[in-house]
């Protein structure tokens, strides 16, 4: 019989929470996610971990390096486990949600014979509570469906009745629509038998040794029935390096160099961090190290915020480009728009739009001029290099900024488990 704790996961994105949760030996029933790139890439890597249970590693090597197709992979893969990975790629909605329902009450009962699952994770999409997502577009916002997902979540907490959920999202669900969503998230625990505290707590990636400030809302919340147990408490351990020693032994590129397949790392240059934390990890170079074309004129201004960053410390006002610089009309606000990586510290937090334009993610080489790689972001998240990420480059960057970064989710994994061995 299986003794792992049993894992449904929600919204999982490209599988950032589910990694961390994976690496402290959960057992995952299934994975609910609308995204077909998303769900791709969470694909790919289940399939990576099955095969490293089985050290059957080849074949995803081949895959990695490029030596047979994603079709061929899979075909092989589903050839060689015993079981594939259980993954919804669909929309949760009224009308889906009894039959999804249905299906995995059926796989539940079939594989475990249990009614119940130990854990529920995972977040609604997060744009529509994010404070810059707001400030873009404040009808939009307010209107937008995606607000309205949590009920969702909060359907299945009744429905599969965990020990323990984690409901991870943006702080600026705390204010969204005046706060009545953060209340109503409050509520519908209780009503289906949660204890939740009232207040939020906001942990930072930082806190977890990936090397960027990024902050998220983690709520966690147990059966009211476990009176004895209580937020955990997380000790800060902040990561030993800086951003530089993420990136000094990738490829340096212009803009519009490099390739989204295998490529050799620089020689020499792996830093402790990269090791340690296991982010560089024995597949002997990197994937998704593509830079995007900039314009001219892009360059030059990512230089002017380059300089200006890495001499004084201090961020490029639009107002202070020079005139023949200046395309945007808008004077007054997002002055900001122009964002250097600190190469001296950690980054600020990578975040969706980086799939955009890349303005706000200008890689700190003066001499490179040009944004972050899938790679590279991949890196300030903690992803490790083995991790591949599905489809477009769009949906990569998305995956990517959307996701918990995988030190994080895995030290509340951590907590998670010693929570659930206290029950």
């Amino acid at each position: 019989m299986n003794s792992k704790f049993l894992v449904l996961d929600m919204f999982s994105g490209g599988g950032g929470l589910t990694e961390g949760f994976i690496r402290r030996s959960f057992d995952f029933l299934g994975h609910i996610e609308m995204n077909k790139y998303a769900a791709n890439t969470l694909e790919t890597r289940l399939l990576y971990h099955e095969f490293h249970t089985h050290e059957q590693k080849d074949l995803y090597n081949q895959y990695y390096r490029g030596k047979i197709n994603r079709e061929q992979f899979i075909e092989t893969a589903y050839d060689t486990v015993d079981e594939k990975p259980r993954i919804v790629n669909q929309e949760l909605s009224d009308s889906a949600n009894n039959s999804i329902i249905l299906d995995i009450k059926k796989q539940l009962k079939k594989k475990y014979n249990r009614t119940s699952v130990d854990v529920i994770i995972g977040g609604p999409p997060c744009q529509s509570y994010s404070l810059a997502g707001r400030g873009k577009n404040k009808e939009k916002m307010h209107n937008d469906p995606r607000n309205f997902l949590y009920k969702y979540y909060l359907h299945f907490l009744e429905v599969f009745q965990p020990e323990i959920f984690v409901f991870e999202n943006v702080p600026g669900l705390i204010s969204a629509k005046k706060g009545t969503i953060y209340n109503d998230v409050i509520r519908g625990c209780a009503d289906a038998g949660y204890h939740l505290d009232q207040s939020p707590h906001i942990l930072n990636s930082s806190d977890f040794e990936v090397m960027q400030e990024r902050e998220r809302i983690i709520f966690i919340g147990w059966k009211k029935e476990h009176k004895h147990l209580s937020y955990p408490e997380f000790s800060s351990k902040k990561p030993r390096g800086t951003v530089m020693d993420l990136l000094a032994d990738l490829p340096h590129l212009q803009a519009g160099e490099g390739c989204d397949e295998f490529q050799r790392y620089k020689k020499g240059l792996s830093s402790q961090y990269l090791l340690n934390k296991k982010i560089k990890n024995g597949m002997g170079g990197i994937r998704h190290h593509l830079a995007r074309k900039h314009n001219d004129r892009d360059r030059e201004i990512y230089r002017i915020a380059i300089k200006k960053w890495n001499e004084s410390r201090h961020r490029l006002n639009y107002n202070e480009l020079p005139e023949e610089l200046k395309t945007h009309k808008n004077r007054r606000s997002f002055l900001d728009r122009y964002k250097v990586v600190d190469s001296e510290s950690y980054s600020h937090a990578v975040l969706a739009h980086l799939g955009k334009d890349g303005h706000y993610f200008i890689h700190p080489d003066i001499n490179q001029a040009r944004s972050l790689t899938v790679r590279e972001a991949a890196r300030i998240q903690s992803f490790p290099d083995d991790y591949l990420f599905e489809g477009p480059r769009l949906a990569k960057y998305v995956q990517i900024g959307n996701a918990v970064p995988p030190l994080m989710a895995e030290g509340i994994a951590g907590k998670i488990e010693r929570m659930l061995k206290e029950i």
